[in-house]
């Protein structure tokens, strides 16, 4: 532990600005809808103008004020919005067996940038991640929009929709999946929007965003019914290739309890990819959300793998905890552990990582 706080101490030193990645928790708390805060449908990515101001005034713990009155709503004028984000990381990791290893890290710098030619209704949406390494686009896609609102239909290279769109994509249910916000796809989307009911369905290549390979493509829909104080929701993903299907059906669901607002979602997967014997997976997550006070929120998860079912004590475990401060607008630092549990022959999955980031927003 005397490394974790050699970490922790000079981790304050870092200034950074960034938020990249939802947080579905906040829409359960507040009763929202992903496409709220978000220019994406389904969360992520860049924040519209009332999530900016929902991060400068419901979020932080208190409110700083500059020398002007004006008020960052990341639109430059009403055809051009703009965001961006990077994050830094330090990290201290415990493997069984192996020394430890102790880390800062440059997780990412992305650039946003929105061209509404014809304001909400035609769009040209970019997410490039520009830092370390190379710049990579994430996501680039142009989107129409009906003039009720309830209807979208988009193409080029997106997320895909599946599930709980978690910030951590290292997550055993964006893992399993391989669906999260390192692996757009290049496709079509609709989606349909109306009172409590959000719904989107995608065809896309099912290559991860790679060149495709094979005639054969992937179908994915998402579907989600929300209310105050609870939402359900359901999804399903078919991958056809030529070496073999990969078919995955899920729930998800939140509900808020006073303070506590809770996310959890299981996936049932069946793979033919991996050779000529059917392999069948589910994985599981339960997380709660404790609006300590306002600025600071305790987050506690608990995962669930199993790799194969036709395999006996081959399951993974995961337990999380992690506390989330933001001291004002555009801030936040997180710190936490994250302990696997997994079979005792195999050390990495029985790590432990303590770590803690500082990141804000625009």
């Amino acid at each position: 532990m005397r490394g974790l706080w050699k970490i922790l101490a000079p981790v304050a030193l870092f200034v950074v600005c960034g938020l990249a990645h939802a947080e579905p928790y906040f829409a359960v708390r507040e009763g929202l809808k992903c496409n709220s805060c978000h220019f994406n449908q389904t969360g992520g990515g860049m924040r519209n103008a009332f999530g900016n101001a929902w991060a400068q005034t419901a979020l932080p713990a208190q409110r700083i004020e500059g020398t002007g009155t004006d008020t960052w709503t990341g639109t430059v004028n009403p055809f051009i919005a703009l965001g961006g984000n990077l994050r830094a990381n330090a990290t201290y990791t415990d493997v069984p067996n192996n020394d430890a290893q102790s880390e800062f890290d440059l997780e990412e710098v992305r650039a946003y940038l929105a061209i509404m030619a014809v304001p909400d209704r035609l769009a040209v949406y970019i997410d490039q991640r520009v830092a370390p390494g190379g710049s990579t686009n994430m996501e680039a896609f142009a989107r129409y929009t009906t003039q009720d609102q309830r209807w979208h239909v988009q193409g080029g290279q997106f997320y895909l929709p599946y599930g709980w769109r978690l910030e951590d994509d290292s997550a055993f249910v964006r893992q399993a999946t391989g669906i999260n916000m390192t692996t757009p796809d290049r496709g079509v989307q609709v989606g349909y929007e109306s009172g409590s009911l959000s719904a989107q369905l995608a065809v896309s290549n099912g290559t991860g965003g790679g060149p495709e390979g094979d005639e054969g493509k992937q179908a994915s829909l998402r579907a989600e019914h929300v209310q105050n104080i609870w939402r359900i929701g359901a999804g399903f993903n078919l991958n056809h290739t030529d070496t073999g299907d990969r078919q995955m059906q899920g729930l998800f669901a939140g509900v808020r309890t006073g303070p506590i607002a809770w996310l959890a979602e299981a996936d049932y997967l069946m793979d033919e990819t991996l050779g000529p014997v059917e392999r069948k997976q589910w994985v599981g997550l339960i997380e709660a959300n404790w609006l300590i006070t306002k600025g600071q929120n305790l987050k506690l998860t608990a995962e669930v793998f199993e790799p194969d079912t036709d395999v006996d004590e081959d399951e993974q475990n995961r337990f999380s905890v992690l506390w989330e401060y933001v001291p004002f607008q555009f801030m936040q630092l997180r710190v936490g552990a994250r302990l696997y549990d997994g079979i005792p022959q195999n050390d990495l999955q029985n790590r432990k990582i303590y770590f803690a980031q500082l990141h804000g927003f625009f």
